[in-house]
């Protein structure tokens, strides 16, 4: 495999654990992408993997008809970084997310997340996306 094969599955891989996430199915995106000894940066959780895993399961339960619509994917080396637009309700603009991910072996070692409220009224005539 050549390094560009390997940067293309990174960002698929990606693309698929937030994908899986958003869908409820967060036990197969851990078991599937994730190696648990990582670690992660969301400042609302402890930084062990267990900890955000605990905080998306009870996220999925608030919010179960969530929504993801990726914009973009960047991928250099062994990092991704996955631009969205995730729907927590029906109806409402949402937020922007950029998660980045750090692979090892083919599998999540470290996460960050950084998300902006889309607001309903905004001067900026193109949008967040």
């Amino acid at each position: 495999m050549t390094n560009r094969d390997s940067i293309q599955a990174q960002k698929e891989r990606a693309v698929d654990f937030l994908q899986l996430v958003v869908a409820g199915n967060i036990d197969e995106a851990y078991q599937t992408y994730v190696n648990m000894h990582g670690k992660h940066h969301n400042m609302y959780y402890s930084a062990d993997l267990n900890s955000l895993k605990e905080g998306m399961l009870e996220n999925h339960a608030q919010f179960p008809n969530k929504r993801i619509m990726v914009k973009n994917v960047l991928g250099e080396n062994n990092l991704v970084a996955v631009h969205s637009n995730i729907i927590l309700k029906p109806g409402e603009p949402g937020m922007a997310v950029v998660h980045i991910f750090r692979f090892e072996q083919g599998k999540i070692v470290e996460m960050w997340d950084v998300g902006q409220t889309i607001p309903l009224e905004s001067p900026n005539r193109i949008g967040a996306f």
